[in-house]
């Protein structure tokens, strides 16, 4: 399943198996606060984001360069 998010003004691919309205919002929730919070290398990611990929419980943050992907925990 394809859905797009709004995420610092541009829209970006959550890419997932199943994904409902709680998951979303635990996805939005934990990204804007990252953006503020998160530690260098996470917002360096949250920069070049291009997409995300959710596994269970778990977002996997793809961003231009591959080194800088990262998973970020949902719950």
């Amino acid at each position: 399943m394809k859905v797009f998010v709004t995420f610092q003004n541009k829209e970006v691919p959550v890419f997932a198996d199943s994904l409902n309205k709680k998951t979303l919002k635990l996805l939005k929730a934990a990204l804007d606060k990252k953006v503020t919070t998160g530690r260098n290398t996470l917002q360096k990611c949250l920069k070049s984001l291009i997409s995300i990929e959710v596994i269970g419980c778990e977002a996997i943050l793809h961003s231009l360069n591959e080194k800088d992907s990262l998973a970020l925990s949902l719950y």
